[in-house]
């Protein structure tokens, strides 16, 4: 799952939609736009049930042979904490996540305080599904800087999107998010999809009025009524059998 300069929409079990707001390189994860469930594209290499992506947001391919070489500079130089950061960006380019993870760890050792390193890591073991272990990283960052609606957004995927779900905190995450940003798009778009997910039909339907409003041109709009609508027929009960079949029986 490549997170660098994407926009991707994630589907839920249920639904089969979650539209996330993934982070560019180290801070602000807002990056270029691709509607994935408008673009309808799958991209090569993305792990299971990841979104379809606009391949054109993507950032190219890192040359093996440049990966190789800022592993080794970074393996041979192990306190420079350049080397460390650029080792990561290589590696997390040709989805070597574990590397990057290795490379930010070092990093976040030369210096614990960056918080550019600190939401790095929580990007990288994202990108690996590691949701638990990203979340603490994002944790962290958040700390620090409490009011950066991407990372605590992206915190709030990871409850969504670990095994099972944690509806409610996901859900926390996103309304504080919305504190500082009531009409951040894909805050209002997980929060849906978490609502949905979890049977709260009204809820979901009151989210998604406030993003048709942010945003009425938001490419997921209809999937995310679809996914509603699904909802709300599995949680009424069955019909009543009627009294003519009542008494054919």
């Amino acid at each position: 799952m490549n997170k660098e300069n994407v926009l991707f929409s994630l589907v839920g079990v249920l639904l089969g939609f979650i539209v996330g707001f993934v982070f560019a390189n180290t801070v602000n994860r807002g990056g270029a736009v691709a509607q994935a469930g408008a673009a309808g594209q799958q991209v090569e290499g993305l792990p299971p049930g990841h979104p379809a992506v606009d391949p054109s947001a993507l950032q190219p391919k890192a040359d093996m042979a440049a990966v190789t070489a800022a592993l080794k500079l970074a393996d041979d130089q192990p306190d420079n904490f350049d080397a460390q950061t650029a080792a990561a960006r290589f590696a997390t380019q040709a989805e070597r996540y574990d590397d990057a993870v290795k490379y930010l760890t070092r990093a976040n050792k030369l210096r614990p305080d960056d918080y550019d390193t600190q939401v790095a890591l929580g990007n990288a073991l994202f990108d690996g599904e590691k949701f638990a272990d990203a979340e603490k990283w994002y944790a962290q960052a958040l700390a620090k800087k409490p009011d950066d609606v991407n990372v605590r957004t992206d915190m709030g995927l990871t409850f969504l999107l670990r095994e099972p779900a944690q509806f409610d905190r996901a859900i926390a995450e996103f309304k504080r998010s919305l504190e500082s940003e009531p009409n951040h798009v894909q805050t209002l778009q997980n929060l849906t999809v978490a609502y949905t997910r979890k049977g709260d039909v009204a809820s979901a339907q009151a989210t998604l009025a406030k993003l048709e409003t942010a945003s009425p041109q938001t490419p997921a709009l209809a999937q995310l009524r679809a996914d509603i609508e699904k909802a709300r027929a599995n949680s009424q009960p069955p019909a009543e059998t009627s009294a003519a079949q009542k008494t054919a029986r």
